[in-house]
């Protein structure tokens, strides 16, 4: 099916369109053999709160963007190579159903369907491109990804040294290792992770413990390490700029 798609006009077309709607800013998708597979809108938990995100599947790579106007224009584009995705279902939690993982080595995120439908055809499709795709190349599945972000939301106070409380002047830092919501004194450190960035980026004390003393898979979180809070309301904004995703998402 892909195959026979992988030239066709129809195909070019449509690929052609999304193009278009991401305007001048997003990067050209059209490459030989590259099949657009489904497209859709699904719920991403950002840092914040839970947004509206535009997602297309390719039978190649994921990509995502900001809602400008439905259909029409989108922006903040995003490319994920699927051959560097593994996705993981997640039990539904209050008013956030039908959800899975998407995890890479630079960036991992929870995002949500509407339906438990579609989101078994969204998880069945993705998984059998990214199974295709290390066939053919001959890869082995990805078994690093970096950290998901716990949502500020679900943390009043630093889940690390349990004591510093969020406020306006004590602002929220995410420690790249584990995901973490934690406090400025708890996360001064930098650690170098070249997966997600070629400079050191900020990390909780203690993943750079553990990372200065080689044990680099003990600071890395199951998904019930950092989602164990229900989710509450989102809080006023007192989250550091520099660290939230939202700013380039």
């Amino acid at each position: 099916m892909v195959d026979r798609l992988a030239n066709s006009e129809a195909n070019t077309r449509r690929i052609n369109i999304v193009e278009h709607c991401f305007g001048a800013a997003g990067q050209p998708l059209t490459i030989p053999g590259r099949v657009l597979i489904g497209e859709g809108v699904l719920t991403k938990l950002c840092r914040k709160k839970p947004k509206a995100r535009q997602f297309f599947l390719f039978n190649d790579i994921l990509v995502y963007g900001n809602i400008v106007i439905q259909k029409k224009k989108y922006n903040k584009q995003h490319i994920i190579p699927l051959e560097n995705v593994t996705i993981d279902s997640i039990k539904d939690e209050g008013d956030l159903r039908n959800g899975w993982l998407i995890k890479t080595p630079t960036k991992s995120f929870a995002v949500y369907a509407a339906t438990a439908t579609e989101k078994s055809e969204w998880m069945n499709h993705i998984n059998k491109c990214v199974t295709d795709l290390l066939s053919k190349s001959g890869k082995t599945p990805s078994n690093e990804h970096a950290a998901v972000w716990v949502p500020d939301s679900e943390a009043t106070v630093c889940m690390r040294c349990q004591k510093a409380k969020f406020t306006p002047v004590n602002r929220r830092h995410h420690c790249r290792k584990c995901g973490f919501v934690v406090c400025g004194p708890c996360s001064e450190k930098r650690f170098l992770l070249p997966s997600q960035s070629s400079k050191p980026v900020r990390i909780c004390d203690f993943c750079y413990d553990l990372l200065s003393s080689g044990d680099m898979a003990s600071c890395q979180p199951t998904r019930s390490d950092s989602y164990s809070q229900p989710l509450k309301s989102p809080l006023n904004d007192v989250s550091d700029d520099d660290d939230d995703d939202d700013s380039s998402d």
